[in-house]
């Protein structure tokens, strides 16, 4: 037997000695080039797309926190229900025996006003006595209103007054004639137009409610003096900063002394106090010397005094506003409070209206801004005194001017009642608590409005770029809003003035927060565009060949499908 090694392809061969080296090589040599190929490019294209672009659409994208849009798109078409409740309370000898026992412990009628009916006997004492008295007899809650009829022969009112309200949440209604043979629905029908007008007065009316929701309605549907008061207050915000300043442009000629923090003490801190559950206050004073107006008044020779015209006041504020300086250590809004004292070479001055008439107060407001006075100080002292001249400011005339805007500022509005109703004056309080609690209704849907509004906008400003960034500050934010919305609905429905107007203002601020979060800002002006000009470079010379093999593994494929159908033919 020959055993010398056989050639075969200049390959030597050895069966006997290494048959796995044998087997082995066998093996790599019968695969194909072709075949090695196409498998290494299905293997890569299946781990970019199974792996690669998960992972970088993973990583790349912009996170969105989950928001309630179905219940944000409802606060849309939001529908207010107030709800007020009225306690009407008949004097002894205003009901017939018969008519008493007929009454029930409660009664709604079509504009759902609650009416609670007792019969307790009525104080003899005159009207502002009896507004007291009556009040620590019953004290009612925030927002509610207490009617108190007496017998239309009763002298506890004038003739000529049908309706008394008080500083309280009380008011003695003048009983209208009731025939004794009247059922329940006529008694209370017949009373259903005087509480709707003392309810218009004392707690809200429909143009109040209109003009809070200005920004939200059609300016055809506000009055002009609604519309007036609405424009005239400033918006409504967590808190605001006062600042009382006086303003000396001749301090050689005049030295003025001003009792400010008492005449804050006495005259606008109860106002402030009461105020306290709509927003926080913070009152400032300054002395500014060497202030002027920056404008300059005409001599008026009929009566022997230099004028402004309300033309003229207009351009007032502006020179005189860059010198009052801001509090840049807070966002609140601030309400300004000017009394000048003209120098000696333009005094006296007054102020004139629109039909040239002097203002008795000699003073105008800005909406929104603030207010001014003119302080003559010209009889106080002869040509002869010797300068500067001590003057002491009569801080009870200039603060029952700033009172009075003060109130405008914030949004108490004129009450024009019917007629044969008498208001009483609110006093050293510088408000009725039922003049608060009509600022209260109309801020607490206010603020519902605008809280509604904002988180609106921001729904569909976020739903319709979707590469700005939510995070879950923001969806709690918004969230919260939300839900202090629907809460102060459902106490407004309810009645509950003072848990609508806390849960509104958490809907404002938690809406205003969300609203103007940086970060809503960061992938705001980053287009498609320049994410292709990016990502081209990076996956283009990539793709590309692994494009081509597929295509190339798909057209061997038909290719080969063709051939063996051609070869069955």
């Amino acid at each position: 037997m020959d055993n010398s090694p056989k050639t075969e392809n200049s390959l030597t061969i050895y069966p006997f000695v290494v048959p796995n080296l044998l087997i082995s090589y066998c093996c790599i040599l019968v695969m194909p080039e072709k075949q090695r190929g196409r498998y290494a490019a299905l293997a890569i294209a299946a781990v970019v797309i199974v792996v690669g672009i998960p992972l970088w659409w993973k990583t790349t994208e912009t996170y969105r926190a989950w928001l309630p849009f179905s219940e944000i798109s409802e606060l849309d078409s939001l529908q207010l229900q107030l709800s007020v409740d009225i306690e009407v309370v008949f004097s002894r000898g205003t009901l017939t025996p018969e008519q008493q026992k007929k009454f029930p412990l409660s009664h709604v009628n079509e504009k759902e006003h609650q009416v609670d009916v007792s019969i307790p006997e009525l104080l003899t004492s005159p009207s502002t006595e009896a507004d007291l008295s009556l009040h620590m007899l019953s004290e009612s809650s925030c927002g509610s209103v207490v009617v108190y009829v007496i017998p239309e022969s009763s002298t506890l009112l004038p003739e000529d007054v049908k309706v008394y309200v008080g500083q309280r949440r009380t008011a003695l209604l003048r009983s209208p004639p009731f025939k004794t043979s009247w059922n329940l629905k006529e008694v209370l029908s017949n009373l259903d137009v005087e509480v709707e007008q003392v309810v218009s007065t004392m707690s809200f009316g429909h143009q109040d409610i209109v003009a809070a929701l200005s920004n939200r309605v059609r300016m055809t549907k506000v009055t002009k003096e609604s519309m007036a008061d609405s424009m005239r207050a400033i918006k409504s915000s967590p808190g605001y900063e006062i600042t009382f300043s006086l303003l000396n442009p001749d301090p050689k000629s005049h030295s003025l002394h001003w009792d400010i923090e008492g005449a804050v003490q006495s005259y606008i801190q109860p106002l402030l106090n009461k105020l306290a559950p709509i927003a926080n206050f913070s009152v400032d004073s300054q002395i500014l010397y060497y202030a002027v107006l920056g404008v300059n008044p005409r001599f008026d020779n009929s009566v022997s005094a230099y004028t402004l015209s309300a033309d003229s006041l207009s351009h007032v504020i502006n020179p005189v506003e860059a010198r009052l300086g801001s509090n840049a250590a807070s966002s609140n809004p601030v309400l300004n409070f000017l009394l000048y004292v003209p120098d000696a070479h333009h005094s006296p001055l007054f102020i004139r209206d629109h039909s040239k008439r002097k203002v008795p107060s000699n003073a105008f407001h800005s909406p929104r801004w603030g207010g001014i006075m003119v302080y003559n100080v010209n009889e106080m002292y002869g040509p002869e005194a010797e300068r500067p001249v001590d003057i002491n400011i009569n801080m009870a005339k200039v603060m029952g001017v700033f009172l009075a805007q003060l109130r405008l500022m914030l949004g108490v509005q004129h009450t024009h009642p019917p007629t044969g109703f008498v208001l009483q004056s609110p006093g050293s309080a510088g408000l009725a608590d039922w003049e608060l609690d009509r600022l209260l209704w109309s801020r607490s849907v206010e603020n519902i409005a605008t809280a509604s509004t904002t988180i609106t906008s921001l729904a569909q400003l976020l739903d319709q770029i979707g590469n700005i960034v939510i995070n879950d500050n923001i969806a709690q934010q918004v969230s919260s809003a939300v839900t202090s919305l629907q809460s102060a609905v459902a106490e407004l429905e309810a009645g509950n003035l003072a848990f609508a107007l806390q849960y509104s203002r958490e809907a404002i601020l938690a809406s205003e927060r969300a609203f103007f979060d940086p970060s809503l800002l960061h992938l705001l002006y980053f287009p498609d565009d320049q994410k292709f000009a990016i990502y081209i470079p990076l996956f283009l010379p990539m793709c590309v060949p692994i494009v081509l093999s597929l295509l190339k593994i798909v057209s061997e494929a038909k290719k080969r499908r063709a051939d063996k159908q051609a070869k069955s033919d």
